[in-house]
Formats: C-alpha cells, structure tokens, sequence
C-alpha cells in the first residue's frame, strides 16, 4: 500500500524532503525552501537561522548602527516592536503602526522608514504579499533619495542612509511570493552590485563587518531561489566564492557545509563526503563548540540515511541530541529514521516529547507535518489526534504559524 504523505528531514538548519521507505533516491528529492525573512523570531534558532538565510534584527539594518545607544534612542517606542516581532506577535505589530500613524506619533523621516519596515515584515510574515508590495510603494522615489544630510535641522552631523537594510531586502524578495521569480532574481542581483560598491568604500571595521552579513545574506538568498530550480551550476559558482574569501577556518567550514548540501542536491555524493570530511578535520583541528561538533554528527547522519543505514544515523543524531537536547534538526531526522526502520510508535514519541519539553524551537511547520504523517501511519483515528494538536498549536503559536501543516 502507497501512502500519500510528505516526510522532510532537516539538515544542518536547511529543509529538504527525502523519499519515504518505499523510494530509492535520497538525493535526488533534495530541495529548499524560499528565503526566510532577515527579521526572525528570536526563539527559534534551530530551525529559523537557515544555511541560506541569516537572523538580522532591525538595528542591524540602519547603515550608522554603531551610535546608536539603545533602541528607543533611534525611534520612538522601537523596543516595543522588536519585543513584538521577538513573539511573533505581527498582528499586534500592525495595530501598534496603524495608531502610531493614526496619532502622528513619528515625527522624524527615519521613524517613518522604521515603523514602515516593520509594517512590511509583519504583512510578508503573515502571507499578506500585495499589501506588503502596497507599502513598500509608499516610498515613492526610492530608498535612496533618504538620507540623513537632506535633513540637517533632524540630524545634524550625521549623513549616509536612513533607509532600514531590510526594505531593500524585501524589495528584491517579494516578487518572487507573488509569482515573479523573474523579477526577484534581477533585484538581488543589483542588490549584490550595490554591497559590492559599498564594500569597496573606505569603511570603519564595524561598518564593513555589518556590510559583508548583508552580502552573505544576499547571496544565500539567490542560491535559495536557483536551488529552487536546480540551477546548480551558479549555486556551485557563488558558494565557492564566499568559501574562497573566508580565511577563518570554523566560518569557512560552515560555508563548506553548504557546499556539501549543494552537492547533494545534484547527486555528487562522494563529492559531499569528500566536503563533510573535510569540515570534520577543520572541527578536529579547532576543537569546535557543541554547534560544530553536531554539525559533523548531522553531517555523517545524513550521508548514513542516503545509504539507508538508519540504525547508525539514528546513533549520529542520538550524540547531537546528547550534547544539546535542544537541536530540533537532530530530533526530527532521528524520529524520521526510526520511521524509515517501522518502528512509528518510538518515532511518534521523540516528536511529541520536543514538542513538550521545547515547544517555542520545536514549533515549526516542516516539524508539525511530519508528525502529522506518522500519525496517519500509525493510528486509524489520526484525525482526532492532529485535531488535538491543532487546538494546542492555536493557544502557543506566534501569528505567522501556517496551521494548514497539520492536514485536517
């Protein structure tokens, strides 16, 4: 009997959905998910802080953040946004920008950019695409045109862009959620043109060090959208790129991990042990913190469960989980293996006990659907269990949580 269901591991932070039992080509599944906003929720680091993706909170998206003393210094009520943001509170978000328009409470050009930046990340979090389009549009003649010298009498002695990184982020990214793939792809690509020049002014370190995350962020975006559609040629071209700037041997052997994902995704298997075994030397060598030692381990699961050798991928997840209970990568592909070896009941128990013992990590859509699939396996009244677990999802989870994952 064929079950109709979709399973998908997690590895190293990046989403992907192998085969079930009955398949044969592990690799040949591989896939990523879109981009995640650079605004995150601070909770979920696990499984929010993709390899294609990076966690950039608001203040690291204001080109002069090194004066800034704290939040409230650079807009009004900012610390009560982020702490929205931080719950995943977008909903309130919206209401807290509307009043804060309605009651001309912002003053200054740059709370204006602020509170419509993060008026643009709620509406993308929340799927509301076009209303973000609708105000992004509201900055007319284009971000460039904000700048803190067309402003003396607000900030005198202060000059450069105004204008939140993010919003240049989420001009490039949202045409591809309404179906203009396209057009997302071109905007990167200036957007990548546009760090480079900035990269080659001479900046203060903290300014350069801010300027090179937003590159990175940038071009782990454009790889995301080429893997999409196994474009594997120019992800090889830029992962390599950053691979060969990055002097640091535990970065380069994080960027190396990626390769060996990408790797994966067209197949070249001896091409990715050959990448994994030389992140282990480089942990070996540096005597890596528990994050890296367990990216090896999930590295040497992985290629376990492509051999389908189940038993000694669970072992590899069982040290990650070991060393850090909350690595919910570890967890959700060893409940999988124990599926893959029919042993649901052991599976169906390592998920609900994450779910219980750390619910804001382990509450994560591509989490909650594979629970829901072992409970179609395993147990004729699924229905009643998922409805269940649904009913606890709408008490705990943040707004932009999709509750289509549990298939009711």
């Amino acid at each position: 009997m064929t079950h109709r269901f979709s399973i998908s591991p997690i590895h190293a932070r990046i989403p992907f959905s192998p085969s079930p039992p009955h398949r044969q080509n592990l690799a040949g599944d591989l896939h990523t998910h879109r981009p995640r906003l650079p605004l995150l929720r601070s909770q979920s680091p696990a499984l929010y802080n993709s390899h294609f993706s990076k966690d950039h909170r608001m203040t690291d998206n204001i080109d002069n953040a090194d004066s800034v003393k704290t939040y409230n210094d650079l807009c009004y009520d900012l610390s009560s946004l982020q702490d929205l943001a931080s719950r995943g509170a977008w909903r309130s978000i919206l209401d807290k920008v509307a009043q804060a328009r309605s009651r001309s409470l912002l003053s200054k050009p740059h709370e204006h950019l602020v509170y419509l930046s993060f008026n643009a990340i709620a509406l993308t979090k929340l799927r509301r695409f076009s209303e973000a389009v609708a105000e992004l549009d509201l900055v007319e003649k284009g971000l460039d045109i904000y700048r803190y010298e067309t402003y003396p009498h607000h900030y005198p002695n202060r000059h450069g862009s105004m204008a939140p990184f993010v919003l240049r982020w989420l001009h490039a990214e949202l045409p591809s959620r309404l179906g203009k793939r396209q057009e997302t792809l071109d905007r990167f690509y200036i957007l990548l043109q546009f760090i480079k020049e900035k990269l080659t002014n001479n900046l203060p370190d903290s300014s350069r060090e801010v300027w090179k995350k937003r590159e990175g962020l940038v071009i782990n975006s454009i790889i995301s959208h080429h893997l999409s559609h196994k474009e594997f040629g120019v992800c090889l071209d830029l992962i390599n790129e950053l691979i060969n700037r990055e002097s640091a041997p535990v970065p380069r052997a994080i960027l190396m991990s990626k390769l060996g994902y990408i790797q994966m995704q067209f197949g070249d298997l001896e091409g990715a042990r050959g990448t994994f075994g030389v992140i282990e030397r480089i942990v070996r060598e540096q005597k890596g913190d528990t994050e890296m030692m367990n990216l090896v381990n999930r590295n040497k699961a992985l290629m376990f469960m492509v051999e389908k050798d189940y038993a000694s991928a669970v072992r590899e997840y069982q040290e990650c989980i070991d060393r850090d209970g909350s690595d919910v990568v570890a967890i959700n592909n060893k409940a999988l293996c124990l599926m893959y070896m029919r042993d649901l009941s052991d599976s169906i128990k390592v998920m609900e006990n994450a779910l219980e013992r750390i619910p804001t990590i382990a509450l994560n859509e591509t989490f909650v659907v594979n629970l829901c699939s072992m409970y179609e396996l395993a147990y004729v009244n699924h229905s009643d269990i998922k409805k269940t677990l649904s009913s606890w999802i709408a008490r705990v989870a943040p707004d932009d949580f999709d509750t289509s994952c549990t298939r009711i």
